[in-house]
């Protein structure tokens, strides 16, 4: 007499198998444990996936509707599917009894906007929520369970920002940027530790840290163009910018000269407060501290090209301000611009409309979901007016560490490239 458990599973795997032929798009791939198979499904339309989904929810066995979702959630686990992305089309999902909102660079990081709540697939505890976006788009989020901000637990693609991991969406078209992994053949350059200057007082008045990268073979090298970094903490840190791989990378393919990169950090060095609000925000006495100072300390320290021609200024949101600050009041000292979604204030922008052209060269990028496309635009609308080398980017991506990353090789290749 066969057992009430075999029965059920004899049961499951018939509607199972019944589910695989009848429903397009399901399909069954081969599993690492034959005695639990893993069912993978590959969808040929978003339609297919939701209507796959709502009939295993309208399953009226109980226990065999919990397994045979629980077998499609770990299938599209293992299969990086989640959240599951076709054409422009994004179905966010999640499993568990809250209620879930997403919140990231899409909606502003609000959770309590319209349309941002998770819709319960049937009486089960699985979530899901469909939404449209560009086809190369990459975006970081987080899901909010409850009164929990926390990582998408079924998606394993993590993106840091200053303030921790997000959770990241990748659409299909979005290529990773492979600059930014480290290779095992590649001659890499060397990163120093914190060094300290103090500034004088008719300057900032008081101590910073900065690191110098200096590429591979620095001794055989000599008047090396030098790039100086706000925010260098994070551009340093491959969580984050990446820098200095993609620096080793764009040095060992050939395809920059040899870079000096000194990274600047607005962290008190005692107190670790960061000062980055004061420091960037159209601060003259910053400016001239890298002008007068810190980058007069380094022309003497190394062997570098001392002329503003080769000396170049990046930052990233308040960072990309100071960068066109910099550019805009010491073109004597930096002639080179590089500018990623530039948190401008209009009368940065007036400036540099009421302003002479000046001996600049400029990158500059933005992404266009909620981030700094109005402002970069009036900008770009006044350089290319006044016919200023210009090099500008727009990015289907937030203002966050990942769209940024991705793009650093850009104006390195073009202030640099050989």
């Amino acid at each position: 007499m066969i057992k009430q458990s075999n029965k059920m599973s004899l049961f499951l795997n018939l509607m199972l198998m019944l589910l695989i032929t009848t429903s397009p798009g399901c399909q069954k791939a081969e599993s690492p444990n034959p005695d639990h198979p893993v069912l993978y499904r590959e969808f040929a339309s978003v339609t297919q996936f939701n209507h796959c989904w709502d009939s295993l929810a309208a399953l009226t066995d109980s226990a065999g509707r919990i397994s045979a979702m629980n077998q499609l959630w770990d299938s599209l686990k293992i299969n990086k599917q989640i959240p599951f992305c076709l054409g422009d089309t994004a179905v966010f999902m999640y499993k568990g009894a809250s209620e879930p909102r997403w919140a990231g660079d899409f909606n502003g990081w609000n959770p309590e906007g319209t349309g941002w709540t998770g819709q319960k697939i049937g009486t089960t505890n699985f979530w899901r929520l469909k939404k449209r976006f560009p086809e190369d788009a990459r975006l970081d989020y987080k899901i909010v369970a409850g009164s929990s901000w926390i990582l998408d637990p079924a998606n394993p693609l993590v993106q840091y920002s200053g303030f921790g991991p997000n959770s990241m969406l990748t659409m299909p078209l979005w290529v990773y940027p492979q600059e930014t992994i480290a290779g095992d053949q590649v001659a890499k350059g060397s990163l120093s530790e914190n060094k300290l200057i103090t500034s004088s007082n008719q300057n900032l008045g008081y101590n910073l840290n900065y690191k110098v990268y200096l590429p591979y073979n620095y001794e055989q090298t000599n008047n090396c163009p030098v790039i100086y970094v706000t925010d260098g903490h994070e551009y340093s840190d491959n969580r984050l910018g990446a820098m200095v791989t993609v620096l080793d990378n764009l040095i060992f393919r050939g395809k920059i000269r040899p870079v000096i990169a000194v990274f600047v950090d607005p962290r008190d060095p005692l107190s670790g407060n960061n000062r980055r609000m004061e420091e960037y925000r159209a601060n003259e006495r910053f400016v001239n501290f890298l002008a007068d100072e810190l980058s007069v300390a380094i022309d003497e320290a190394y062997k570098t090209n001392v002329a503003p021609t080769s000396r170049a200024i990046m930052g990233t949101s308040l960072g990309g301000w100071n960068a066109a600050f910099v550019g805009l009041t010491r073109p004597d000292r930096f002639n080179l611009t590089a500018i990623h979604s530039p948190a401008f204030d209009q009368a940065i922008i007036e400036n540099f409309s009421n302003t002479a052209l000046l001996p600049l060269k400029v990158y500059m990028s933005t992404g266009t979901i909620n981030d700094t496309q109005v402002r970069a635009r009036q900008m770009k609308a006044v350089m290319e007016s006044k016919a200023y080398p210009l090099l500008y980017r727009e990015v289907n991506e937030g203002h966050s560490w990942g769209n940024w990353r991705a793009l650093i090789d850009e104006p390195l290749i073009y202030f640099f490239g050989i």
